[in-house]
């Protein structure tokens, strides 16, 4: 856990990012950029670290390559990662997590096509939610808050009565403009993001309490 406290009062709603934040994949994401980076030739090192929660076109676009078509390419990145997916594993104890709250107070957010996120998902075990809200859903992706805002209006709360989880700066800073709370969950970190917000390793310390007046994350002790 981090020095920041986790939040104590009840939240109507969590939202979950994806990758790095209840599952990773980043081995297997890494691989195929890694490839059209090559292909490209873009300096790998420095490129991944930017693919890391924001949608595909999005990181293709901003590069302004000469004759390159950023939907097709993303597509066939897309395509190239739903084969990938071998070695993609739960983020440890989120299963159990998710599997503990209410199904009707929680969704998935993330930045990954919907085909994709549910690949990834069943590669994992883990769940799958009521409710996701993925990369075609909103014309704006994350740093954007329209993601977060779009679930919770579709859980029928507003987005400062939510809970998010996330791992990447771009989906920080998407809730953030939603006006959510946000918790950083640094599995998969090299260096830490955590921005101000409380952190934790990931689920294994947490516990979930579901009452009339919300939900509580609260630490085993």
């Amino acid at each position: 856990m981090s020095e920041i406290p986790l939040p104590t009062r009840p939240f109507s709603a969590l939202l979950f990012d994806m990758d790095g934040t209840i599952i990773s994949s980043i081995a297997s994401a890494e691989r195929v950029w890694s490839r059209w980076a090559e292909a490209h030739g873009l300096d790998v090192t420095s490129f991944l670290p930017t693919i890391h929660g924001v949608q595909s076109v999005e990181t293709i676009r901003r590069l302004n390559l000469p004759g390159v078509d950023p939907k097709a390419e993303a597509a066939a990145i897309t395509r190239a990662e739903m084969e990938d997916v071998g070695d993609i594993t739960e983020i440890a104890g989120a299963r159990a997590f998710l599997k503990a709250l209410p199904p009707e107070r929680w969704a998935i957010v993330t930045s990954a096509p919907r085909a994709l996120a549910t690949r990834r998902l069943a590669a994992a075990g883990m769940p799958l939610p009521d409710l996701m809200v993925a990369a075609e859903d909103v014309r704006h992706g994350k740093p954007a808050p329209d993601c977060f805002l779009m679930a919770a209006e579709r859980l029928g709360v507003a987005a400062p009565e939510c809970l998010v989880f996330e791992d990447a700066p771009a989906g920080i800073q998407a809730a953030e403009a939603a006006g959510a709370t946000v918790l950083v969950v640094t599995a998969t970190h090299h260096r830490p993001v955590s921005a101000g917000h409380a952190a934790i390793p990931d689920y294994r310390g947490l516990l979930v309490e579901a009452a009339a007046d919300g939900i509580r994350v609260i630490a085993r002790t």
